[in-house]
């Protein structure tokens, strides 16, 4: 076979690999000294080498059965000897060796016997060869690591053995039973195998969520690298300097084959690997790496081939730990199990059986999708009678995890880099899910740096935030957080930092046996009542408070305390009392210290601050039916957010909430009295000198960025010009009675506009360029809507149920063709005649459904449009008709002098169903 010729080649798999290494050597040179030597010892070692017999001189081409040998062994020494490269035969033999590396990592390594890879280099004296590809071929075995020879043989000879022994030896990694849901993970991120623009894959996730499963997947998978490595288990391996070096030893001796090698220190041991990596067509996992320097330890920063995957697996989110120049990274975060994926893993390790049983589906809700909970329980179960035990399994797991589990999850908190960001954590888990991620943020950052800790936890995989912007977080790891807590104290809740049982938080309030170690308590009375536990509302008292010191949260919902407030611990940061039961607040409660709070249901009559609050940020008072009056809250001069949404009573409100500089967000939906001439009052500083307004005038923070306004039945425009709100971002005005609105153009930063259900509004005019939503859905009188910069700016746009709008400028334009007159219709002026035909429209749903079957003319990318009934007429008899389902046809040229108008295009069409 010429070397140049193309050959379509057949994978060693294909071919039953009849030897495990070739020998490619010149006669001449070395046949009855070095290479008798290494054949002899690589037989003794159990290794089937194959070396020509025949002492003759070979013609210009490879023999058949010589090609035959390389193709079908695993790996290939070449003896680089003085005279090898005046061998066409040899450097043919070199080359087909080398394109079996390249496509099927054929293992190639190369003995420089009494020459050195720069004598090759060079292309100088016995190995200045003719052909580009012998050229090529001698560079690149040249750059191959391999073993110099220049003194005694017999050390360098157990080396060499010794490096094919352990590359021969199988290398594949133990893979747990039952995985029959990771090809489908695999295929998510098969084509970064395949492809060549990022060196890196990076899988993330939680603590038994299969990271380590996929990697392994894939290293037995893919055994088409010449060197592949699996170092397990980083993170608890990687303690000290020693444990670092060792990894390097290991990661070096499988990406360079033979023994371990010596490492004067880590520093070295990192350039050392460098090198190897800009050469070597690598295949390298590492495992439950924890943080960049552990990466950059044992890979260095430099060059790699291009040929070589580098899988790292991790908890952390690795945003920041590909930022060198020559490392690209492509991300995958490890997708958890379905419910069918999750009962089939289950019933497998259960039963025994892939038969899915449906009837455990409740009882797999507590592992939300995570393979190793999943398997401990499957495995658990397999131990006892099933049917006996499921009842009580879930109420077990969730007062006390598994072991295994645990282990698996706490590693990742361990691991936090501080004790505050520790707290963090475990408040959020036992207090905080579900809730708003900046609201909690707020609650949180004076005493835990909250913004930046929350993003530590987001990169630590430990809590997400949902599309909806709600702090979430892994059941597993909410169970194992509340873990951590019970072990402070295993049977009194009352001695524990938190308390988030309402069934613990009752019997403390109720025997008033608090401590001071309790940082935050939750009581919902109505959890209590949902199951039938026995309470009675008269039996709780403060007395339980005053012994916690410490406490910062506090969640009383729906409960009446009886006592008094005064001892009431002053560190209070969040206090959230649904269903507050008092008509005002207690004098006696400090409240000095309170970032928010939240007595949404109250029955409060009047909200006065009892001193000023300067911590305070949010105050959420919604469907506090009784409340009337809003007072001094001007003692409140940090307020961020306030919440009256549905305080119908709500009559009175203190006219200096106009001058609250931090008030972001206002919601006022449902405050149907804002302009009622009649009820609405604005207050002085104090509850005396009301005065009764003829004309609304609602006095809105300049510093307003949220504004909700909803269901207010507003009908008084000229107090909604918000002439004085530059910073509005969000304007809701839903459900309101108004049939047009002032020009906004002056509200430079308003993104988002509802106007929702405003049924009476007709036109919106010269709405401000900036607007990126807008949301008129069921605004039945709407007709027109136009913008400043006559162009359409909006990303999101809900107009269903808008039936009678006929322009959205730079938008479209729909018509009845009775409201248009001829000129209007130019050429198609004969259309007149069918204007009171009738035509059901179809196309864009939220624009045809409701609307009159009238005949419409749509305009379009400059483009007039309609639909017609069935009808025949002369003047839609085409010049040319296609037979097919579609038309193709040359635009005219144009007579001299002339513009091309138009082109009249008819296609029939018919309704066949409902879509």
């Amino acid at each position: 076979m010429a070397s140049s010729s193309s050959t379509v080649m057949a994978s060693p798999d294909a071919i039953a690999s009849s030897y495990d290494v070739f020998l490619s050597f010149r006669e001449a040179d070395t046949r009855h000294s070095f290479t008798d030597h290494l054949y002899d010892s690589l037989k003794r070692a159990g290794i089937c080498a194959f070396r020509d017999e025949e002492e003759i001189n070979r013609g210009e081409e490879l023999e058949p059965e010589i090609e035959k040998a390389i193709r079908a062994s695993r790996a290939s020494i070449v003896i680089l000897s003085h005279t090898y490269a005046t061998s066409a035969w040899c450097l043919d033999a070199l080359v087909l060796i080398l394109e079996q590396r390249m496509v099927f990592s054929h293992f190639v390594l190369p003995i420089f016997y009494h020459v050195t890879p720069t004598d090759i280099r060079k292309h100088e004296g016995h190995f200045a060869v003719a052909k580009d590809n012998w050229k090529t071929a001698l560079t690149e075995v040249a750059n191959l690591s391999g073993f110099t020879l220049s003194g005694p043989e017999t050390k360098t000879l157990k080396k060499i053995v010794d490096t094919i022994y352990n590359w021969l030896d199988e290398k594949e990694v133990h893979v747990p039973l039952y995985i029959t849901w990771m090809p489908s993970r695999y295929e998510e991120i098969r084509s970064w195998l395949d492809q060549y623009n990022a060196e890196f894959l990076a899988i993330y996730g939680m603590g038994g969520s299969g990271k380590t499963t996929l990697a392994k997947y894939i290293y037995n998978l893919h055994r088409t690298f010449e060197y592949v490595s699996f170092v397990e288990d980083i993170g608890s391996r990687c303690k000290t300097y020693n444990d670092l070096l060792e990894l390097q030893k290991q990661l070096l001796k499988d990406i360079v084959g033979g023994e371990k090698r010596k490492i004067p220190g880590i520093s070295r041991g990192t350039r050392m690997i460098e090198e190897v990596l800009q050469m070597n067509k690598t295949l390298i996992v590492l495992d439950d790496i924890v943080e960049q320097s552990q990466l950059v330890a044992l890979l260095g920063t430099g060059k790699i081939n291009v040929q070589s995957k580098i899988i790292i697996t991790t908890r952390e989110s690795t945003d920041n730990w590909f930022d060198f120049s020559y490392w690209r990274c492509q991300k995958y975060e490890m997708r958890l199990l379905n419910d069918d994926e999750s009962l089939e893993l289950f019933s497998r390790h259960a039963f025994r059986s892939k038969i899915r049983h449906a009837d455990y589906k409740g009882l797999l809700t507590y592992c939300e999708g995570n393979p190793l909970a999943i398997e401990v329980l499957g495995s658990s179960m397999a131990k006892h009678n099933v049917d006996m035990i499921m009842p009580s399994q879930l109420r077990l797991l969730e007062r006390e995890m598994d072991s295994r589990i645990q282990s698996a999850l706490i590693r990742s908190y361990v691991l936090l880099p501080s004790n505050t960001v520790k707290e963090l954590f475990l408040h959020i888990a036992c207090f905080f899910i579900g809730i708003d991620v900046d609201y909690v943020i707020k609650v949180l950052e004076p005493d835990y740096a909250a913004r930046s800790g929350i993003k530590t936890l987001l990169e630590k995989c430990l809590l997400y935030v949902s599309p909806n912007k709600k702090v979430m977080m892994h059941r597993l790891l909410q169970e194992m957080a509340k873990n951590i807590v019970r072990q402070e104290s295993t049977k009194l809740p009352a001695e524990r930092s938190r308390v988030w049982l309402s069934s613990g938080s009752y019997k403390i309030l109720r025997t008033g046996k608090g401590s001071k170690t309790v940082e935050g308590l939750a009581l919902d009375m109505t959890m209590l009542q949902k199951v039938d536990f026995a309470f009675k509302s008269s039996e709780l008292n403060t007395d339980a408070l005053q012994n916690m010191e410490l406490l910062k949260l506090l969640q009383l919902n729906f409960a009446e305390l009886s006592g008094s407030y005064e001892y009431v611990s002053k560190n209070l940061r969040w206090l959230c009392w649904h269903g507050f039961y008092l008509r005002t607040i207690p004098s006696d409660l400090y409240m000095g210290n309170l970032v928010a709070i939240d007595m949404s249901y109250s029955k409060l009559e009047v909200f006065e601050p009892p001193m000023v609050l300067q911590s305070l940020q949010i105050l959420n008072l919604k469907d506090s039916h009784n409340l009337s009056d809003i007072c001094n809250i001007f003692n409140i001069p940090c307020l961020d957010t306030l919440i009256l949404w549905n305080c119908y009573s709500l009559i009175n409100v203190c006219k200096s909430i106009g001058d609250l500089t931090s008030l972001t967000l206002l919601n006022m939906a449902g405050f149907k009295s804002l302009c009622n001439r009649e009820k609405m009052n604005l207050l002085g500083a104090s509850t005396s000198g009301r005065v009764v307004t003829k004309q609304p005038n609602f006095s809105f923070p300049s510093s307003l960025n949220q504004l909700f306004l909803k269901d207010c039945n507003l009908e008084c425009t000229d107090s909604l010009s918000f002439s004085v709100q530059p910073y509005l971002k969000y304007l809701n005005l839903c459900n309101s009675l108004f049939e047009s609105l002032p020009c906004y153009n002056h509200l430079e930063n308003l993104r988002v506009l509802d106007l929702s259900f405003c049924s009476r509004l007709k036109c919106l005019l010269s709405l401000p360029s900036t607007l990126a939503e807008l949301y008129v859905y069921y605004c039945e009188s709407l007709e027109k809507i136009t913008f400043q910069s006559h162009r359409f700016p909006l990303q999101e746009f809900g107009y269903e149920g808008c039936v009678n709008l006929y322009e959205i400028e730079g938008y479209i334009k729909l018509i009845p063709i009775a409201k248009l007159d001829e000129t209007d219709l130019g050429h198609m002026k004969w259309l007149k005649e069918y204007e009171n035909h009738q035509v059901r429209l179809v196309g864009d749903d939220e624009l045809t459904v409701g609307r009159s079957w009238q005949i419409q003319m749509l305009y379009e990318f400059n483009i007039m449009s309609t639909s017609l009934p069935h009808i025949k007429d002369p003047n839609m008899t085409p010049n040319y008709t296609s037979n097919l389902s579609y038309l193709s046809f040359e635009v005219p040229s144009c007579p001299e002098n002339k513009t091309l108008e138009g082109i009249n295009v008819t296609f029939n069409y018919t309704i066949s169903n409902d879509d």
